[in-house]
């Protein structure tokens, strides 16, 4: 128990000296805590500890997890479900069932299934699903998200951007809350910068564009990398390892 909340406070810490030392306010970024292939008992402990925003990738996982705490801690214990991987068409119903916040909206057919669940399930009026766009920035063929890579100078990868912004936006029970990056694993931490810094421009570019009254919100960082991600104006963090320790698995 102690070194869980000893490992989430010295990721507290980190996160408080980079948001200083980007001359920006702790409170303006959501560490969630990503929970995936951890057992409900280690929920239990990260909330006693103090965590409250728990990230699952895996949408039966999450379909299991959330019942089995709420039947510890009741419905009103002030957990947010975050899902943060990527989803396949036939299990939209578990996310807009059970997510509060989805970061990794990948395509509009997801958008169109995640909506007309929320109308069915009577979300789309009292909790509409704040959702992230995810975008593909660094040019990986193993990561998901749009195809954003050469957004700068691409008006077909812009259009297509704007697009799904917009539908999002439009569509009853999702409101669209920002866009979601991964940086690459081992790269040099100036090329994940860069990654994080286009990430944010795109936002501002996008929030431009759709005439947006507010900014839009950054899920980048990692474990690995989150301090990079904090310095480029990340608002969502995601970190398992650092608190959690090596994955566990089944």
């Amino acid at each position: 128990m102690n070194t869980l909340k000893s490992r989430y406070r010295a990721v507290q810490q980190k996160i408080e000296a980079a948001a200083q030392q980007a001359n920006r306010n702790p409170d303006d970024i959501t560490l969630v805590a990503v929970t995936k292939t951890w057992p409900v008992e280690t929920i239990l402990e990260a909330y006693v500890a103090g965590m409250r925003h728990f990230g699952e990738n895996r949408a039966e996982e999450l379909a299991a997890k959330r019942p089995a705490i709420e039947a510890v801690l009741g419905p009103d214990s002030g957990i947010v479900w975050h899902f943060i991987g990527t989803l396949q068409s036939r299990k939209t119903n578990q996310i807009a069932d059970h997510a509060n916040t989805f970061h990794a909206l990948d395509r509009l057919k997801i958008a169109n299934r995640l909506s007309k669940r929320l109308v069915e399930n009577g979300r789309s009026q009292t909790h509409p699903l704040p959702t992230f766009l995810e975008l593909n920035i660094s040019g990986e063929m193993s990561k998901s998200g749009v195809n954003c890579v050469d957004w700068e100078n691409s008006a077909t990868q812009r259009a297509e951007i704007r697009n799904l912004g917009e539908t999002v936006a439009a569509l009853p029970g999702l409101t669209l809350q920002g866009v979601m990056t991964m940086a690459p694993w081992q790269a040099n931490p100036d090329f994940i910068r860069t990654v994080f810094q286009r990430t944010r421009q795109l936002a501002e570019w996008l929030a431009r564009e759709m005439g947006l009254e507010r900014p839009l919100a950054l899920s980048m960082g990692m474990t690995d990398d989150y301090p990079l991600a904090i310095a480029e104006g990340a608002t969502h963090v995601r970190v398992g390892r650092a608190i959690f320790g090596e994955r566990h698995t089944h």
